[in-house]
């Protein structure tokens, strides 16, 4: 997962090592280096600018410690600013009563089989999911999500032979929600299509009416790169998605489209599928993947130990070394 990106980081910070000081001439290579190697990896322009913009200030700005290479400074500020951008902290689901979840995305995307997968991390949650199927165009994806289920002990809603309104089954489909008891989170896969069109947002505009979901996912394929960011920002803006579920990963994907998604949508990214099988879903940390990304969570931990060791034995001679050496938060699944 992100293998060229973390080779071209780790190409970028090694111009840095050896040196005695940061400067604005010597980090300048290293800066436009990082550039590139962000917008190879498919993350969106004004984004990587940013991202660069800030690093390279902050990193001009920071005293180096006596204990730490300038090149590990850098790596480190380069961490703190892409957990920000990833979103800083684990964002849990809604599953207030009633607990639907709404998951949309594009076909190809593996939106069926991260509903299984979803259904399996709720249960083992010791939640009480259920599976209700509105896709009603792709072949064989009705009985796809039915098989799922029962391999999972998960019930399922089947809507009838030869329905073809996913409106009607949706309201059906709650109907036998209501039947599956009070505590259930049930689950809605929707049909998706090769690209986005007024007839699919249309569609999920009224399926979405009738479900009201507390939470609305899409299901995003990391490996389309800024499609991906684009799909996401047109559904966003026309149904209100509130958090993404990013697939894919374990593949070739170049990482780009899960560092601008949540910058570009506003929406957090929940999950992250690394396989195909059905527990092959993974809660989304922030400051994991940002780790994950640099390859090198071993120097964040360096530069984070010594800053503890400097304003244990020199507080007064390094009043910004706390604040500016450990934005790190460690994050909890919460909600």
């Amino acid at each position: 997962m992100f293998s060229a990106l973390t080779e071209r980081l780790e190409d970028a910070f090694k111009k840095l090592r050896g040196l005695g000081r940061i400067s604005e001439s010597n980090i300048a290579d290293a800066m436009r280096d990082i550039r590139m190697a962000l917008l190879e990896a498919d993350v969106e322009f004004n984004i990587a600018r940013d991202l660069v913009e800030t690093v390279r200030i902050a990193a001009l700005g920071e005293e180096v410690l006596r204990t730490v290479q300038p090149g590990q400074q850098i790596v480190k500020i380069f961490h703190d600013e892409l957990v920000k951008l990833l979103g800083s902290e684990a964002t849990g689901l809604n599953l207030e009563p009633p607990a639907r979840i709404l998951v949309v995305g594009l076909n190809g995307a593996g939106k069926t089989t991260t509903c299984g997968k979803l259904a399996n991390w709720l249960k083992k949650q010791g939640k009480k999911p259920v599976l209700v199927a509105l896709d009603l165009y792709r072949p064989a994806a009705v009985k796809q999500l039915a098989v799922l289920g029962q391999s999972l002990g998960v019930p399922v809603y089947e809507p009838e032979a030869g329905m073809s309104d996913p409106v009607k089954a949706a309201e059906q489909g709650l109907k036998w929600v209501g039947q599956q008891g009070p505590d259930v989170v049930a689950i809605f896969d929707t049909a998706g299509r090769q690209e986005v069109d007024e007839a699919l947002i249309g569609e999920l505009k009224k399926v979405r009416a009738v479900v009201q979901p507390g939470e609305t996912l899409l299901v995003a394929d990391a490996a389309t790169g800024q499609q991906a960011v684009a799909v996401a920002d047109t559904f966003h803006k026309a149904i209100g998605v509130t958090g993404l579920i990013m697939t894919k990963l374990d593949g070739d994907a170049r990482g780009g489209a899960v560092v601008s998604m949540r910058q570009v949508t506003g929406c957090p990214v929940k999950f992250m599928g690394v396989g195909e099988k059905v527990d092959q879903l993974e809660v989304f940390y922030p400051d994991r993947m940002a780790q994950r990304i640099l390859g090198m969570g071993d120097v964040v931990s360096l530069v984070e130990k010594a800053a503890e060791e400097i304003d244990e034995k020199r507080p007064s001679a390094w009043p910004s070394a706390s604040k500016a050496l450990n934005s790190t938060s460690t994050t909890t699944w919460a909600r």
